[in-house]
């Protein structure tokens, strides 16, 4: 296969570093808030699945950009990580942006109001940005309700379509302390039409207060469509009946955070939300639902569920990713929540639609367009699970060798081991049980992780991202990754780039690694195929 257009028309100037040499790349200010919008940390180690709480200490770079004058464009590239989709978690977008919008610089400050629209798509967002200025008031000492966030929480509120937002604020009404009521009070938002006033007087005085203002008026369309939907909502909450119940979610399409407790203990009421509930969120709580009987083998809930997960229009509708898929068919197929107080035995009707998802989603992952290698350590045991999933790294393994296999052109896999690499054949073709076949045909022993760098140098293969799949709790090296990484990138003339991926890692990265084209993952989850799609298109 020919290398991607990248590496065929040699290196560009502004990538050199200031030596004039093609061996290092530097890490920019820009670089690390790039990271932090990514992951929430700007450093070059990717943990999956952590989250941690956000505070100053870790935004130095975002700091120094509005410091250095460079809040406008610090605050498009917050839009752009967070309306592109570019992140693994949106929380570090809205930090950042609540950081923009304390700074003291009046057209950052702006900018930052005027994005909160669209970073904060949804009322869990907006919440999450009002807190973090609550915590970052002590430390910029600046107050929060001045009259440009009462602004952006009208806009916000008033942005919406109307039955849109009756829904939203029935569904999300508080998160992390704060509530619609809270936020529309302390904003003094005032509604930009009828409808708008009346969901704005639902939240703050209740439904019967609506009733009183709305009931005897001649109301507009939109008005009376609105009154309409509270109404159902209120007749559900009220509601101990448990056919009128379904009837309700069956007819206005509610959702289960609109129910009770109660009503969520019913079997049918399950079955009905089940029908219209989103695939990514019915996938995690299948073993639930297979051990309440909910999901009953032959059962008309369980073949038109089978029927849903298989069909080709409602998995791009959600862009399933087959990683995801992969890990929730591993964990159902696993029988037991991770606690181990829920167990379940799979049904083979579900295994069955999920194996056929799986390879049906492959169509969702559109191509980053660059050359790779993905290269498989088999120098230990691959039989180990990928921490926090049910996932045996030797499948993780062969589920990201044929993520990049089957929508990469340009990819090279290899297997290696002490001394020992070997090409491998992993067709468009080949199902996940040859697939991992394929990468374990080769002993074991100590590990390098530097040989599949050495083998594209040796073979004349120009390469723009090495991905490394290893579960080895120590890596070890012939030769500095830093320094072969660099040789490559000198003979390929090629800004090649290097990623460490430790399925079983809860820390361990490489050492010295203040060059941009280097960064560790450890552990793995749908987020990292984020994170290395990030850095092949230059964007960390």
């Amino acid at each position: 296969m020919e290398p991607s257009g990248g590496c065929l028309s040699g290196p560009s100037n502004h990538n050199l570093n200031p030596a004039g040499d093609w061996g290092h790349w530097e890490v920019s200010d820009k670089v690390r808030l790039c990271r932090f919008l990514c992951y929430g940390s700007e450093g070059d180690v990717y943990t999956a699945a952590e989250d941690s709480h956000l505070d100053m200490a870790q935004a130095g770079a975002l700091l120094s950009m509005l410091q250095d004058g460079r809040g406008i464009e610090t605050v498009n590239e917050i839009r752009r990580f967070a309306q592109d989709g570019r992140s693994v978690r949106l929380d570090p977008s809205i930090f950042a942006l609540a950081l923009c919008s304390q700074h003291s610089e009046v057209t950052t400050k702006r900018a930052a109001f005027k994005a909160v629209k669209d970073v904060c798509r949804d009322p869990a967002h907006l919440f999450s940005f009002i807190q973090y200025k609550k915590e970052l008031k002590q430390d910029m000492k600046c107050g929060i309700w001045g009259r440009a966030l009462r602004k952006a929480v009208s806009d916000w509120y008033n942005g919406q379509d109307a039955l849109s937002l009756a829904a939203v604020v029935t569904r999300c009404k508080q998160r992390g302390g704060w509530s619609h009521q809270d936020i529309l009070r302390l904003s003094h938002t005032k509604p930009a039409d009828e409808a708008i006033a009346l969901i704005s007087k639902y939240v703050a005085k209740g439904w019967k207060e609506v009733q009183v203002s709305y009931g005897d008026k001649n109301n507009t369309e939109e008005v009376v469509k609105v009154l309409s939907y509270l109404e159902v909502v209120e007749k559900v909450k009220h509601s101990c009946d448990e056919t009128e119940v379904i009837n309700l979610i069956e007819e206005h399409k509610l959702e289960r955070e609109q129910l009770l407790t109660d009503h969520l203990k019913s079997k049918l009421v399950w079955r009905v939300l089940l029908k219209e509930m989103a695939i990514q969120s019915v996938l995690p709580i299948l073993g639930k639902m297979t051990a309440k009987k909910v999901l009953e083998p032959g059962g008309a809930e369980t073949q038109a569920l089978c029927a849903r997960i298989q069909t080709e229009a409602a998995l791009k509708n959600e862009e399933m990713h087959p990683f995801s898929i992969r890990l929730a068919s591993e964990h159902y197929k696993r029988g037991q929540g991770y606690q181990g107080k829920t167990k379940w035995a799979a049904d083979s009707h579900i295994l069955k639609a999920l194996d056929v998802a799986f390879y049906m989603s492959f169509l969702n992952v559109d191509p980053v367009g660059k050359s790779f290698v993905v290269a498989v350590d088999v120098s230990t045991s691959l039989s180990s699970v990928v921490p926090g999933t049910s996932i045996s790294t030797a499948v993780a393994a062969a589920v990201i060798t044929m993520v990049f296999a089957r929508t990469e052109i340009d990819t090279h896999v290899l297997a290696y081991s002490e001394g020992s690499l070997v090409p491998c054949s992993v067709s468009a073709d080949m199902t996940l049980a040859q697939t991992t076949d394929e990468l374990v045909k080769i002993p074991g022993g100590s590990t390098d992780c530097t040989l599949p760098i050495t083998w594209a140098i040796e073979n004349g293969k120009a390469v723009d991202v090495f991905i490394i799949l290893t579960n080895n709790p120590m890596w070890t090296f012939a030769a500095s990754p830093v320094v072969t990484l660099r040789k490559h990138r000198q003979k390929s003339g090629c800004n090649s780039k290097l990623v460490m991926c430790g399925l079983t890692s809860v820390g361990h990265t490489i050492a010295d690694t203040e060059d941009r084209g280097l960064l560790s993952i450890c552990g793995f989850d749908l987020g990292a195929f984020s994170v290395i799609r990030n850095l092949a298109q230059d964007l960390l």
